[in-house]
Order: structure tokens, then C-alpha cells, then sequence
């Protein structure tokens, strides 16, 4: 049994979401929650969101014990990229790229040895 909690089209490049959610993959709810509390990235304030939001899926929808659980599965994907023109010397442009992300964080209960 696991939970999903969902998080689209928040405005961090995909590859500064990855560096945290690299230090949280397999680690418990509670000490993922730590990891993200002390980690001095902007990435960090809406992953803790969405932990709980995880969290209070698998308490609500599935009646997992909040305690027992661990972060099983977490990536993000890119989300649609926003271009914007940047003017430049001579009459040119540059484009900006405002990237995107949509991130998915599961969370399973752990199983009694």
C-alpha cells in the first residue's frame, strides 16, 4: 500500500528540486522532515508541504500508522518552460527559460520483520 501527494507547476528548475530530493529518497517521514527543515535550499519550503501532504494522504485515505512510514519513491519531471526576451546590445534579444517542475513523492508503510 503506498500514498502519492502531487506538486505541479511549482516555479523551481527541476534540476535544483532533484539536489533535495536526492538527500530524502528512502530515509523515514520523520527524519526526511528533519533533512528538508535543515537544508538551506529553495527547494526545500515546498517539499516539506508536499511530505505532508503525503503524510496526511496515507493517514486519511489509507489509515497508515504516520510513525511506520518511509519515502519510498520521489522524482520530478520537468513542467512547461516560460520564455521570456531579455534585450541585449545592437538591437538583439536573448531568450530567458523559466523552467517548471512537477514533483511526485510516495510514501509507504514499513513492512513488520
Amino acid at each position: 500500500m503506498e500514498a502519492k501527494a502531487h506538486l505541479k507547476y511549482v516555479r523551481i528548475s527541476p534540476r535544483k528540486i532533484k539536489i533535495v530530493l536526492d538527500l530524502i529518497r528512502g530515509k523515514n517521514t520523520d527524519m526526511a522532515m528533519a533533512i528538508l527543515k535543515n537544508t538551506n535550499k529553495i527547494a526545500s519550503e515546498p517539499l516539506i508541504k508536499l511530505l505532508k501532504s503525503a503524510v496526511a494522504n496515507a493517514e486519511h485515505n489509507f489509515n497508515m500508522d504516520a510513525s511506520n512510514l518511509y519515502v519510498s519513491e520521489c522524482f520530478v519531471c520537468p513542467g512547461p518552460t516560460l520564455k521570456r526576451i531579455q534585450p541585449r546590445a545592437q538591437g538583439r534579444a536573448f531568450q530567458i527559460l523559466k523552467r517548471t517542475s512537477h514533483v511526485t513523492l510516495v510514501v509507504k508503510e514499513k513492512e513488520a520483520v
